[in-house]
């Protein structure tokens, strides 16, 4: 009988880890930038990037467009990190321009040209994360459409609707 338990409660074990395999391998595998545009909310990009990276006014200034950056990957990691001096545009990393030099200066190299502090600082994989956002969503992109909107704010905001009208037009119709 103590056979016959062991044996059942083995045979168990196995079915369940076996669908658990199974269904973790039929799951389609997750966006990999999506910490990417969380840290992009979270930091605040959109309050002078815009949700869809064209820039604009902004409580910084007059932010550039992340659509049309020719920065690459450790460009914007380094923007990120130490923000631009002489602009407004933030550093993220704790100790830019003090523990760590920024464009090979300090704090006291920049003087008054001292980018802003942001408003949250970021982990290194946190300012990874947003670049390999804006790499893989933003830069390169034409004007922001429907589906970037929904897949940036979700189907149910009403943000996104003044991209539908293009949305549903035919690509030869011209816009308004």
């Amino acid at each position: 009988m103590k056979f016959t338990a062991i044996t059942s409660a083995a045979a168990l074990a196995f079915v369940l880890v076996s669908a658990s395999l199974a269904s973790a391998q039929s799951a389609a595998p997750a966006d990999t930038t999506d910490a990417g545009k969380a840290v992009f909310k979270r930091a605040n990009c959109v309050g002078c990037h815009k949700w869809h990276g064209n820039g604009g006014g902004g409580y910084g200034g007059d932010a550039l467009s992340l659509r049309k950056t020719e920065l690459d990957r450790q460009h914007i990691i380094e923007t990120v990190t130490c923000g631009r001096p002489g602009t407004g545009m933030p550093y993220f990393a704790r100790g830019s321009y003090d523990t760590a030099k920024c464009y090979d200066m300090t704090r006291q190299d920049v003087g008054e040209r001292m980018p802003p502090e942001g408003g949250t600082f970021l982990r290194p994989n946190d300012i990874e994360a947003v670049a390999d956002y804006v790499l893989a969503h933003i830069k390169g992109r034409g004007e922001p459409t429907y589906d970037e909107c929904t897949a940036f704010f979700g189907n149910t905001s009403r943000v996104c609707d003044i991209y539908k009208a293009n949305a549903t037009k035919p690509a030869n119709e011209p816009s308004k």
